[in-house]
């Protein structure tokens, strides 16, 4: 049983390898409009202001300011990440849901 799945895993890993390039038929490229998104005025409000730190003058500035600068700028960092929606997935977790498909189909 060990090497019937060690080889489905080796088969299934090998057909991942395959160029899909050779795969693919030519197709006329099609002219993709860039439309530029809505951006969020909360956000608009948090990007101006790290342009804002970026712009500053940093060298008058004191340790225990340059310190409230790098907090207030990872705050607003992991606020902007916070307002996507997207789903994220590593390779790992990848990985494990192809192979437990592999293995209880």
């Amino acid at each position: 049983m060990k090497k019937v799945t060690f080889y489905l895993m080796m088969m299934v890993l090998s057909l991942s390898v395959v160029p899909t390039q050779m795969l693919a038929a030519e197709k006329n490229p099609t002219a993709i409009a860039n439309t530029p998104k809505e951006v969020p005025a909360e956000v608009k409000v948090l990007l101006n202001r790290l342009d804002e730190i970026k712009a500053m003058d940093k060298s008058s500035l004191n340790s225990a300011e340059k310190k409230e600068l790098r907090k207030e700028v990872r705050a607003i960092k992991t606020e902007l990440r916070s307002t996507g929606n997207g789903v994220y997935l590593s390779v790992g977790a990848i990985i494990i849901v192809i192979l437990l498909l592999i293995l209880l189909l």
